[in-house]
């Protein structure tokens, strides 16, 4: 619990976004990685909902028909967390699942720049 302190210590924010505090989540939706959606064409109907929880590291550009394109929070362990900082959209919330000793020392590595 000590090593959990100070790992929260680090990161800048360990609260929801004001953003999200402040939406009242009257309809969410969570979309996981499955694949089941495609083929269906439900991305503009995934895109009305008010906050839409998407799983793991599932694709989301070239599926837009399907799958939709707005994406609230994302939700991985860490060793499904987008690569590329592209990936990451600015109005999103990244939420790292974090419950082997191992994503602890990830997440440290990601906040103090350190290699694994």
């Amino acid at each position: 619990s000590d090593k959990l302190k100070d790992l929260l210590e680090l990161l800048p924010e360990h609260d929801l976004p004001e953003d999200l505090k402040s939406k009242h989540c009257k309809r969410c939706v969570v979309v996981g990685s499955g694949g089941i959606l495609h083929g269906l064409e439900l991305g503009h109907l995934l895109n009305q909902f008010d906050i839409v929880i998407r799983l793991n590291d599932a694709p989301v550009q070239g599926y837009t028909d399907h799958v939709g394109n707005k994406t609230t929070i994302r939700m991985t362990y860490p060793e499904g967390a987008p690569l590329s900082e592209h990936e990451y959209p600015p109005a999103s919330l990244f939420v790292a699942v974090l419950f082997k000793r191992f994503d602890f020392n990830w997440l440290q590595a990601m906040v103090k720049n350190e290699t694994l």
